[in-house]
C-alpha cells in the first residue's frame, strides 16, 4: 500500500519513525553533509560507513581522513575514518558524526552506531521508532 509520509504538525525534530521494508531492514532516504543517500539502519555497525564511490558522489574529501584496514567478507580492503557534518533522517539532524568509508563497493549507507547512540531505540512489529537524547 501507500506509504504516509506525513509529519504530525507541531513536531520538534527528535523523533524519526521508521518502517521495516522487505527483508526486514529499515531502509530510509536520509541526508548527509546535505547530499541525500538511501540508509539502512545496521545495529551492528559501530559507525555509520559508506562506499568512496558514494563518499565521492556526495564531494566527501574522505582521503583527508585516517587510513584503515577494514576486514570484510572478502578480506581486507582500505578505508578511511572521518567526520560527517551532519547526518539527517527525517525531521533530525546529528552533527559530527563518525563514519568510514570504504573502497568495496555497497548498495546503501548504513546507519551504524555512531549516529545510533544518538537516540533512544524502540522496536515494535514493523516499526522503528529513534528518540533523540538530550
Amino acid at each position: 500500500g501507500a506509504i504516509s509520509m506525513g509529519h504530525p504538525v507541531g513536531t520538534s525534530g527528535n523523533r524519526i519513525v521508521l518502517t521495516a521494508g522487505d527483508g526486514g531492514h529499515f531502509v530510509t532516504l536520509g541526508q548527509i553533509n546535505g547530499k541525500s543517500a538511501h540508509m539502512v539502519v545496521d545495529t551492528g555497525a559501530t559507525s555509520v560507513s559508506m562506499s568512496a564511490q558514494e563518499a565521492q558522489r556526495m564531494g566527501i574529501s574522505y582521503k583527508s581522513g585516517q587510513a584503515v584496514r577494514m576486514s570484510t567478507a572478502n578480506g581486507v580492503i582500505p578505508g578511511w575514518n572521518i567526520k560527517l557534518n551532519t547526518v539527517r533522517v527525517g525531521d533530525v539532524t546529528v552533527h559530527g558524526v563518525d563514519a568510514v568509508v570504504s573502497s568495496g563497493s555497497m548498495p546503501y549507507v548504513l546507519l551504524g552506531n555512531s549516529f545510533l547512540t544518538h537516540f533512544q531505540m524502540t522496536r515494535a512489529n514493523d516499526q522503528m521508532v529513534l528518540e533523540k537524547r538530550y
